[in-house]
């Protein structure tokens, strides 16, 4: 079936979440003489709010809160506990604040030439607006899973967010650099595509950097999936 649109995941696919958050802590936490292997802290924290995020359903919270919640936690965990509100509020604002990759920016423009292109996230909805003019990122929809109640990689938050697209699941290609989005994608009835983010985790490397399962495209970078998407561009 014809792919009638592209949503994307965007935290870790479209922004650099451990280069912004790193250079936050580096900034925040060293005003106050805190040190700590940052790159460790920022992956812990990472892990902590994506344990209590992923599969929601209908929660009394968003993505928001969870970082400012696991914000404590990893904090205590790491030894850091002097760190004072206004640090926390700063390095919780971080996430606002994220770039995102280099080769994302033009691909978007060049690919919603041709197809409507969707943020389809686990981010809220106020930090998609802040980093999208943040960075000129311009979505012709953004589907947050706090929108319809229900978190990826629950199979209903897909089927919602085709229903909102108005279309068959098979006519959209999910976009992500994590197979266990991409495999809900799959089994929900989405085309996919898979990019490798090796830098996404810092130097530790991402958990799953490769495919685990055969997906439509498999690509290096934004660029390929443009050639890919649209042939002779």
């Amino acid at each position: 079936m014809e792919i009638k649109a592209l949503a994307f995941d965007t935290g870790g696919t479209v922004l650099d979440w451990h280069g912004g958050i790193v250079k936050t802590l580096i900034r925040v936490a060293e005003a106050q003489s805190l040190r700590a292997d940052w790159h460790a802290v920022t992956n812990d924290w990472r892990r902590r709010t994506m344990k209590a995020i992923v599969g929601q359903t209908q929660p009394a919270f968003n993505m928001d809160d969870v970082h400012r919640r696991t914000l404590d936690e990893t904090l205590l965990h790491f030894g850091l506990q002097a760190a004072t509100a206004e640090q926390r509020h700063l390095i919780w604002r971080g996430w606002h604040e994220l770039d995102a990759w280099g080769d994302f920016p033009a691909a978007l423009s060049t690919l919603r030439l041709a197809l409507p292109v969707v943020s389809f996230t686990m981010l809220p909805t106020a930090l998609v607006v802040d980093v999208s003019r943040r960075n000129g990122l311009v979505w012709d929809a953004v589907i947050s899973c706090e929108m319809i109640g229900v978190y990826k990689p629950h199979p209903d938050a897909y089927a919602r967010a085709a229903q909102r697209m108005a279309l068959a699941p098979a006519q959209i290609l999910m976009v992500a650099c994590h197979n266990f989005d991409l495999n809900a994608a799959h089994r929900a009835g989405f085309r996919t595509a898979f990019m490798r983010r090796p830098d996404e985790w810092g130097p530790e490397g991402p958990p799953e950097p490769n495919p685990n399962m055969e997906y439509d495209f498999v690509e290096d970078g934004f660029e390929g999936l443009v050639r890919s998407v649209l042939p002779g561009r």
